[in-house]
């Protein structure tokens, strides 16, 4: 191979290469530029994820971490204590939120990267909905709350609402619609699940009200 042809060869690949490993340097640098603090953030959603808390100021400081988790059922999300530090004072209790990489519903298989951005928002402000209303309960209250939920679909309605709530009065009213449109006008769904979602949730036109009172 002549002197100038490797050079160009060389020359190709710097072209090639350059742009990918600016785009990478450059996102990295965005994403340490946000500074999350006290929070682990798989790279996959950490835009998604910015967005969402930087509705919730009240959570600046609460060690959250998200991590991928496989085979959560009946969701895509789940927020909970940590249990080592459930019984910690509530200044220094820590979160995680669970997510799957991939789910199933009725054989319909959904994953991250399938999942529109605004919709992944929506999820994570709910999950944070969640974190908001475990900040004020004693570990004790947090154990009868664990209970309460895997006995009674009355408490998982409230809870779920709750948390619904909590997203739509800061600020995510129109990423939990998304959330919910995307789920309730899936033609591959079955109707049992959909049933299930308005069941449990906020309707979209409940969370219109409430993003009318919130204005």
């Amino acid at each position: 191979m002549t002197s100038l042809l490797k050079r160009s060869l060389f020359l190709l690949i710097f072209i090639l290469i350059l742009p990918a490993c600016y785009a990478q340097q450059s996102t990295m640098q965005q994403k340490d530029s946000l500074k999350f603090s006290n929070k682990i953030v798989p790279d996959a959603i950490w835009r998604e994820t910015y967005v969402a808390l930087s509705h919730y100021p009240e959570l600046k400081d609460v060690p959250i971490e998200f991590k991928f988790k496989k085979n959560i059922k009946k969701s895509f999300m789940q927020a909970q204590p940590k249990i080592g530090g459930l019984f910690k004072k509530r200044k220094n209790r820590g979160y995680l939120v669970f997510i799957n990489e991939k789910f199933t519903i009725d054989d319909e298989e959904f994953d991250i990267t399938s999942v529109p951005s605004e919709v992944l928002v929506g999820w994570i402000g709910h999950e944070l909905g969640h974190i908001m209303d475990y900040l004020d309960r004693t570990g004790a209250e947090l154990l009868w709350f664990g209970m309460r939920y895997v006995t009674s679909k009355n408490y998982i309605r409230e809870a779920e609402r709750a948390a619904d709530t909590y997203a739509v009065n800061h600020g995510l009213g129109e990423q939990i619609i998304a959330t919910k449109n995307f789920i309730l006008n899936h033609s591959r769904l079955s109707d049992t699940y959909k049933d299930r979602i308005q069941e449990l949730y906020l309707s979209p036109e409940e969370i219109m009200a409430l993003i009318d009172k919130v204005d």
